[in-house]
């Protein structure tokens, strides 16, 4: 298979360059990682090649035949070099500015062993002279193990990764390389989400047979990331998950769903799992317009809303209930977040708004029920407590994720009409800010203390309500309370 690239994309103009400098140096440099396996891929789906590699920001190449220091010699002429690890040679270059900007890395085949536990205990020693398959041999998936060459557009595949992307099949390339990293398991979660993969059953077996014990917060949130946000088909990576012991092994939480029954007239769809992995893949769609923590606000709210089920669902008269499920699923939100380390993004409160959230994403279905006799006050005080967009997207995706062959499709009437409602308030991001502040107070004379909190929280909470709307009425009504 051949895979032929623009070369007058940027990107690929200057590696090209890089690749022939170093064929003039009696090397040979390949193009390798995710990109092939995406522009393959594309291929393979008649899709557009170029537009893959246009939308790429990382590049990886892979140069044989040079030792570390004659290589990074030879690319010093094509910009600044950052080092990262003397021994096994993984030179940095960045390239453009902008929506323009490509990193590209540019290292040595390397040998990897295990020397000691957990994700850092690797000794690794970079080897020019190593061949294509000893160096491909230590990638954790066939689909990732295939090498091309720009100046030849030879497409180098030792380990049949192209036959399983045919096949749509993730299967391992070395099976006692493999154990060695555990973090490869999560890494088959994403994939199958990715692509729509099925695993191979030696690959389910071996995965199975691994401990992630060793493996920090930080890196399995950064493979849950990739799930939620790279996946149009989340689901399809929680059941792998779940298949292959992840599940058991991290997440508890989730465990907890399955089996966990749900009134059929309400949730035809089964049980609280079918439920969680339709309602997440409903959330993907909602989310496409946010910023990246917004989006994992929604889609981990998504994932959590419905923790508390499993320790409040009874029967009664004759019906599943599962009263008060949003507030008792608190606690174990906040458990699972604590193993993912999620707190602060980019300066945003993600931890505690994914609480919020799921305390609170039963509001605007119980707010649409109760139109008739509903203030603006109660959607200015539920803005206090979490972006109502947001909340609009869990409970909507909630609503949505309830499908099953024979019944009549989910709809989300009660959440469109309470997004126009919220709109129409300007509610959206936050509840509206205080009108009369405690400086204002002071130009009446009163002096610091408590009794300036208690009047502009009064003062605020008429404002909520919307009988306080200018600074005027504000300072009016505070006279009127400190008459009182």
């Amino acid at each position: 298979m051949q895979i032929d690239i623009d070369n007058s994309i940027a990107s690929i103009a200057t590696i090209k360059n890089i690749c022939a400098a170093v064929k003039q140096e009696g090397g040979r440099a390949f193009l390798v990682g995710g990109l092939v396996r995406d522009s393959i891929l594309a291929k393979l789906n008649n899709n557009n090649i170029d537009q893959t590699v246009k939308s790429a920001r990382d590049f990886d190449i892979e140069v044989y035949g040079i030792d570390g220091q004659r290589l990074k010699g030879l690319i010093t002429k094509f910009g600044r070099v950052n080092t990262v690890g003397e021994a096994f040679t993984i030179y940095k270059l960045a390239f453009g500015r902008n929506e323009e900007r490509f990193e590209l890395d540019i290292s040595l085949p390397r040998h990897e062993s295990k020397t000691g536990y957990g994700h850092k205990g690797f000794t690794i020693v970079g080897d020019p002279y190593m061949s294509v398959e000893a160096a491909a041999r230590r990638r954790d998936f066939t689909i990732n193990a295939i090498m091309y060459d720009l100046l030849t557009a030879e497409v180098v595949d030792p380990y049949h990764g192209i036959d399983d992307l045919k096949s749509k099949l993730l299967k391992v390339v070395d099976p006692k390389t493999f154990v060695e990293d555990s973090l490869r398991v999560l890494r088959a979660v994403v994939f199958a989400a990715r692509f729509d993969f099925s695993l191979a059953s030696d690959t389910i077996n071996l995965c199975r047979s691994i401990s992630l014990l060793d493996l920090p917060s930080e890196r399995i949130w950064g493979e849950i990331e990739k799930l939620l946000l790279r996946a149009t088909r989340p689901s399809i990576g929680l059941e792998v998950a779940l298949e292959i012991g992840v599940v058991d092994q991290l997440f508890p939480e989730l465990k907890s769903l399955i089996g966990c029954p749900q009134e059929p007239e309400w949730h035809p769809e089964g049980d609280v799992w079918i439920h969680t992995l339709q309602a997440v893949d409903e959330a993907v769609k909602l989310i496409v317009d946010l910023t990246k923590p917004k989006k994992l606000a929604v889609m981990l709210a998504e994932l959590c809303h419905d923790f508390g089920k499993p320790s409040t669902t009874e029967v009664v008269n004759g019906r599943i209930r599962s009263l008060a499920h949003e507030e008792a699923g608190v606690a174990p939100t906040e458990r699972f977040l604590n193993r993912l380390g999620i707190f602060t993004l980019d300066g945003y409160k993600l931890r505690d708004q994914i609480i919020a959230l799921v305390a609170n994403h039963l509001k605007p279905g119980q707010f649409f029920y109760a139109k008739d006799r509903l203030t603006d006050g109660a959607f200015r005080r539920l803005a206090r407590k979490c972006e109502l967009d947001l909340l609009y997207r869990v409970a909507k995706a909630d609503s949505l994720g309830r499908h099953a062959t024979g019944h009549r499709e989910p709809d989300a009437e009660a959440q469109e009409w309470f997004i126009e409602r919220v709109h129409q308030l300007g509610v959206e991001s936050s509840a509206p800010e205080p009108i009369l502040l405690g400086r204002h107070l002071l130009t009446l004379g009163l002096s610091p203390g408590p009794e300036i909190g208690r009047i502009t929280k009064a003062v605020y909470e008429m404002q909520l309500d919307g009988d306080v709307q200018d600074l005027e009425q504000a300072l009016s009504a505070a006279k009127n309370l400190l008459t009182k």
